[in-house]
């Protein structure tokens, strides 16, 4: 699996990854919101990111990353790539190259919350609402040295 740099051409391939996979997996949030976040993903969050990929056969992007000094503010697979390890590549090259060692996780998404323990986060705090002031827990986890 080669990691590749994503650019504002992809953005728009991006953000239907981040969609499906929000879709699949935050089952907790209103239709509302899913449309109130879509822009400012596209838009916003990924000019603020130092962001990486990887693509399928056709160069799509599948899987993504995008990592702020030593924080993962987003790392989001297609729900048809699940299972195959690209969530672990991303998050091994995010630890491994960038240095990274925290992340947030929205409470009510237990499966994420699960993959960072199983890849040597814990949780260190916890937020009541979200970085926008939504009514959406925060667990804060950081990797255990």
């Amino acid at each position: 699996m080669n990691i590749d740099t994503f650019e504002e051409e992809d953005f728009d391939d991006a953000v239907e990854v981040w969609e499906v996979s929000v879709r699949a997996t935050h089952h907790f949030l209103k239709e509302d919101d899913i449309m109130f976040f879509k822009p400012l993903i596209r838009n916003e969050y990924f000019k603020d990111v130092n962001r990486k990929c990887i693509r399928d056969k056709e160069r799509k992007i599948v899987a993504f990353l995008g990592v702020s000094g030593k924080n993962i503010e987003m790392l989001f697979i297609h729900p048809d790539a699940r299972g195959k390890g690209l969530g672990k590549t991303l998050l091994k090259y995010a630890v491994d190259v960038m240095g990274t060692d925290r992340v947030d996780v929205n409470e009510d998404n237990p499966q994420a919350g699960g993959f960072y323990e199983h890849m040597g986060f814990e949780r260190t705090g916890r937020s009541e609402l979200d970085s926008m002031g939504k009514p959406y827990p925060i667990l804060h986890m950081t990797l255990k040295k």
